[in-house]
């Protein structure tokens, strides 16, 4: 059995992080008191700008394969620190074949459309069930779409058409955002995000970003080497692979519960001059506290044919792409419910 270890999410500016025994110090000026927090609970620590790490803290990170990602504000990714490379070199070699190999590079990231294509319409269908009249309707129609997408990714013939088919579902899905959150606008905006559901949806992404990219690394996968997104200079673009298949489940889901139920207030996001909405202090430790919680929930994985806490789901995909790219798998099969 895996145990789902937290991240420490280290939001506040002037926040130091000190190593103590084997043990987390935070200090903060105005913050009086001793707080410690055991290392062995902590797989990841996210800092935010203004928060400092000392040089003991970092090594001893280094030293246990603890991983620590620096964002921004908006929770966007600055840089990360993951200590000595794990993995077997033959596994990264059988990725960089795979990547060079028109046909399963098509394969794999086919794969990754289909996982996120599948959980889109759960998302959409479950949402229907609630909804009634033209909200319902529209939301079937969503659906739908998803559900033609799907038949059609399963005989494209390029990574072309594979993101052609991808790109108008998404489009699609975002214009019909209005329809999921009543009062949300239609599209996806970000850098920067126009509205407050886009402003969370960007910042858990980010999130998601974090856990993926980690979870990879633990394998021993090249982050940077992708199927879908290919070889982009700076992006992670495997990451950015395997997220497809968690943003409807794990971020929308989320995201869209806590505006339909009145949980994100005024208090939660600013408007700036020239419409940019960011989150407030307040809004980001609202939402790292649900994303925390919502780590821990247990979802159905249709290939496995068991529950698997969403904090452990990004370790299992890496895993099964791991055993994919080695030969030990015929095909990458991405987390799907039904």
């Amino acid at each position: 059995m895996t145990e789902v270890l937290s991240t420490l999410f280290a939001t506040t500016p002037g926040t130091s992080l000190r190593l103590d025994g084997d043990a987390l110090r935070v200090v903060h000026p105005d913050q009086p008191g001793r707080r410690l927090v055991p290392l062995m609970r902590v797989d990841h620590i996210v800092a935010w700008n203004g928060v400092n790490l000392t040089d003991d803290l970092l090594h001893r990170c280094a030293a246990d394969g603890r991983s620590v990602t620096w964002v921004t504000r908006n929770g966007r990714f600055l840089g990360r620190v993951s200590g000595p490379q794990t993995g077997n070199p033959a596994l990264r070699l059988a990725q960089f074949r795979a990547y060079e190999d028109p046909e399963r590079r098509l394969e794999v990231a086919r794969s990754v459309v289909a996982g996120k294509l599948h959980n889109y319409r759960q998302l959409l269908l479950r949402a229907a069930r609630d909804a009634s009249g033209t909200r319902q309707s529209s939301l079937r129609a969503l659906a739908a779409r998803h559900a033609d997408a799907l038949g059609e990714l399963a005989s494209a013939s390029s990574l072309t058409v594979a993101l052609g088919i991808e790109g108008q579902a998404a489009r699609a899905y975002f214009q019909g955002l209005d329809v999921l959150s009543p009062g949300a606008g239609s599209g996806r905006t970000r850098r920067p995000a126009l509205d407050p559901v886009n402003c969370l949806l960007s910042f858990g992404y980010g999130m998601l970003r974090v856990a993926v990219h980690g979870a990879l690394e633990q394998v021993g996968l090249d982050p940077y080497i992708g199927f879908l997104h290919g070889v982009r200079s700076g992006k992670p673009a495997l990451a950015l692979d395997l997220m497809e298949e968690f943003r409807p489940l794990l971020v929308d889901r989320l995201v869209l519960t806590l505006f339909n139920r009145g949980q994100v207030t005024e208090r939660h996001t600013r408007s700036l001059p020239g419409g940019a909405v960011e989150l407030t202090d307040d809004g980001r430790r609202m939402f790292l506290e649900q994303w925390s919680t919502a780590r821990e929930r247990n979802w159905h994985h249709a290939a496995l044919g068991r529950d698997i806490a969403a904090g452990l789901l990004p370790l299992v995909q890496a895993r099964l792409l791991a055993r994919h790219l080695r030969g030990d798998a015929d095909a990458y099969i991405p987390w799907t419910i039904t």
